[in-house]
C-alpha cells in the first residue's frame, strides 16, 4: 500500500513541484474533499478515479483497501490541506494502515500562512485544533496564558464562537487575527480587530486566526501584499481597559460565590491545597469532584492542573448557578458540570477517574466510594476531608474506615490540619 499525500492552499491555480507534476500525470486514482477536486481537477488525467473524503472515513478507506486488493502495486495520490502531517490526513492514513507507505509533500499550513501575512513570528506559537475537537486544549492554553495561541477552526467553533467563550471567562486582554480562504488571491482576506469586534462578525469558511495577547502584540503595519486587510480596531489598549487574569496558588475564600451566604460550606484555601497536592494531580488525566458546592475544588484544579479533565457532580441544583459563576470569575473554562444523585448518575459516558475528591456524600459515602471503583483506573486515588464537629452525630471518619474496609482499599496516613477557629481537619486518601 504505497500514497503519495500532497498538501495544496486555496489557490485556484496551485504549483507543484515537477517530481509532483510526474505522478500527477502517471497517476490513475486519486482521493481528495471536494475543495480539492475542484482546485486540482483540471490538472489531473483524463481517466483518473477519485475517492472523495467524506464521513464516514470507514467508507473512504473500505474503497482504498479494495484498489489495493486489485492494484497492490499502483498507488492512491491524496490531495490534502496545507501540510498534510499538520493535524492532517496523512496521520489519519498512518493510524489507520500503519504498515502503509507514506511520501508526504508539504506546502505552507493555514497558521504559517496567517503568521507571513502578518509578519508575525511562530516559532513560539501555541497551537491548537478546534476542527471536529472539544474546547479542552484550548481552554488548557488560555489559562497558562500562552501569548500567541494559533486556532484551526471549524464551522461550530468559529471565530466569534471563539471570542465570546474568552470573553465570558475573562480573557479579554488578546488580539484576535483572523485569515480567510487564505491562498485564494481573490477570496483572501485577513482581520485584525479586538475579541469584543470578532464576536459580532462573520467571517467566511475556511479560516483560521491567531491569538496575540496584547502586551504581546506585533506591529503588523506591514505590507499585506495579496490581502485584503481589515484593521478592526490598530491599537486595542487605547480602546480597553485589558487585564490578564492570574493563576494565584490559592484563592482566596472570599472571592468565591458562596451557597446561601455560608462560610462552612466552602473548602478553605490551606485544605483546599493540601487536598490537591494528595490527589497527584500532576500525574493524572481526568478528576472528579463529588459534591461540588461552590465549585471551589474543581476551580483551583483547573487554574493549577490544566490539562485536566475534570468532572463535577452535585445533588443541590442551586450550585450550578454556583459554580459557573466562580468558573467566570477566575477564568476556569471546562469544567464538566452534573447536577443530580451522583448514585443515580449514569457514568457509561464519562471519562474514567484517576483521580476523586468525595467533598459530600449525605451519609451514602460507602455507596458512592463503591460506585467510584466501578470506573476508576487501577492507578487511581480517592480523597476525602473528614471534620468531627462537637455536635455533629456521623463519624465521617469511621465511615470512611468502614468503608475502606468493606472495599479493600489501602489507607495512606491521614493529615490532620487546623486552621483558625474551626474544627480540625483531617485529609483522607486511599487507592485499590
Amino acid at each position: 500500500m504505497r500514497y503519495y499525500v500532497i498538501g495544496i492552499t486555496d489557490s485556484p491555480t496551485p504549483y507543484f513541484l515537477p517530481e509532483v507534476q510526474a505522478l500527477i500525470r502517471q497517476g490513475k486514482v486519486f482521493s481528495g474533499g471536494k475543495r480539492h477536486h475542484d482546485i486540482v481537477g483540471p490538472q489531473l488525467p483524463a481517466d483518473a478515479q477519485w475517492i472523495d473524503i467524506t464521513v464516514p472515513l470507514s467508507h473512504v478507506f473500505e474503497q482504498y483497501s479494495a484498489h489495493f486488493a486489485t492494484h497492490n502495486s499502483q498507488p492512491i495520490i491524496v490531495f490534502a490541506s496545507g501540510d498534510p502531517l499538520f493535524f492532517g490526513f496523512a496521520n489519519t492514513l498512518q493510524r489507520r494502515f500503519p504498515e502503509a507507505e507514506i511520501t508526504v509533500y508539504p506546502t505552507f499550513n493555514s497558521l504559517q500562512m496567517l503568521a507571513h501575512r502578518l509578519v508575525i513570528p511562530y516559532h513560539d506559537m501555541r497551537i491548537v485544533s478546534l476542527t471536529g475537537r472539544p474546547w479542552p486544549e484550548f481552554d488548557s492554553a488560555l489559562i497558562e496564558g500562552a501569548s500567541k495561541i494559533g486556532v484551526l477552526t471549524d464551522r461550530e467553533h468559529t471565530p466569534a464562537a471563539i471570542a465570546q467563550r474568552m470573553i465570558e471567562y475573562g480573557y479579554n486582554d488578546y488580539q484576535m487575527n483572523v485569515g480567510e480562504h487564505l491562498g485564494n488571491p481573490e477570496l483572501e482576506k485577513v482581520t485584525t480587530l479586538t475579541l469584543e469586534e470578532a464576536v459580532n462578525r462573520e467571517f467566511k469558511h475556511p479560516n483560521c486566526l491567531i491569538l496575540a495577547r496584547i502586551n504581546t502584540v506585533f506591529d503588523n503595519n506591514a505590507n499585506h501584499k495579496g490581502s485584503v486587510l481589515d484593521r478592526g480596531c490598530v491599537n486595542p489598549c487605547l480602546k480597553h481597559n485589558h487585564q490578564h487574569l492570574t493563576r494565584p496558588f490559592g484563592i482566596p475564600d472570599s472571592d468565591f460565590t458562596i451557597l446561601d451566604g455560608r462560610e462552612k460550606m466552602i473548602t478553605k484555601m490551606p485544605i483546599r491545597l493540601l487536598t490537591l497536592q494528595a490527589l497527584e494531580l500532576r500525574q493524572k488525566t481526568v478528576f472528579w469532584d463529588i459534591g461540588f458546592c461552590t465549585g471551589s475544588v474543581s476551580i483551583e484544579a483547573r487554574l493549577q492542573f490544566p490539562h485536566l479533565q475534570i468532572c463535577a457532580f452535585e445533588i443541590r441544583p442551586e450550585c450550578e448557578a454556583i459554580i459557573q459563576e466562580n468558573a467566570r470569575r477566575f477564568g476556569a473554562p471546562g469544567i464538566d458540570i452534573h447536577i443530580g444523585d451522583f448514585l443515580e448518575t449514569d457514568l457509561s459516558a464519562l471519562p474514567c477517574p484517576d483521580a476523586v475528591f468525595i467533598g459530600g456524600h449525605g451519609g451514602h459515602l460507602k455507596e458512592i466510594m463503591a460506585k467510584v471503583l466501578t470506573v476508576m483506573s487501577d492507578q487511581g486515588c480517592i480523597v476525602m476531608n473528614s471534620v468531627k464537629a462537637p455536635l455533629v452525630k456521623t463519624d465521617s471518619h469511621q465511615l470512611w474506615d468502614e468503608a475502606c474496609e468493606e472495599l479493600a482499599l489501602k489507607q495512606a496516613p491521614p493529615t490532620r490540619i487546623v486552621i483558625d477557629e474551626y474544627h480540625p481537619i483531617k485529609i483522607l486518601k486511599c487507592k485499590k
